[in-house]
């Protein structure tokens, strides 16, 4: 069983060989991946389009375009619901030194500045990468101790680009 959550409500799913539900109700359609993340899907006599916006596996969070609406889906499986009612948090202790570029690319802007405390989410930097433009966050709350690029360098992937302390 899962749960998940887009945008704000939360709901039961259960998939496997012979059953997908959705709180507690049969789920079926046919789905095509027609390009990379963007997909068709046709569930009863609907044609629907979604795309893959943004994924971070690490937090099971999803940004999920359908049909032009931007829904964000968390998604937790038995073990992480188990872990929460322990009081552990997935990822809680892990300590983030560094900024790497996640794909090569163009620094339009620096958002932060050497010295700065940063909490996670905040923006560090904005990145254009396959002429789209990319808001990078903060994995954790740290403090910046070096920044190694500028507005104009281009960047190739798992480059460092701030140091964090």
């Amino acid at each position: 069983m899962y749960k998940v959550k887009v945008n704000n409500t939360e709901f039961e799913a259960e998939f496997g060989k012979d059953k997908k539900e959705i709180s507690g109700r049969a789920f079926e359609a046919d789905m095509l991946e027609y390009k990379k993340d963007k997909f068709h899907i046709i569930r009863g006599n609907k044609s629907i389009s979604a795309e893959l916006v943004e994924v971070n596996y690490e937090e099971k969070t999803f940004v999920i375009k359908v049909n032009n609406n931007n829904y964000t889906v968390s998604i937790k499986d038995k073990y992480d619901l188990l872990l929460r009612e322990m009081g552990i948090e997935i990822g809680a202790g892990r300590k983030v030194n560094d900024i790497k570029a996640p794909m090569p690319g163009l620094v339009l802007n620096v958002l932060v500045e050497n010295g700065q405390k940063i909490q996670k989410g905040d923006g560090i930097l904005i990145l254009e990468a396959m002429k789209m433009e990319n808001v990078l966050k903060a994995p954790a709350d740290a403090v910046i101790r070096k920044i190694r690029i500028a507005k104009g360098d281009k960047v190739e992937k798992n480059q460092i680009m701030i140091d964090l302390g």
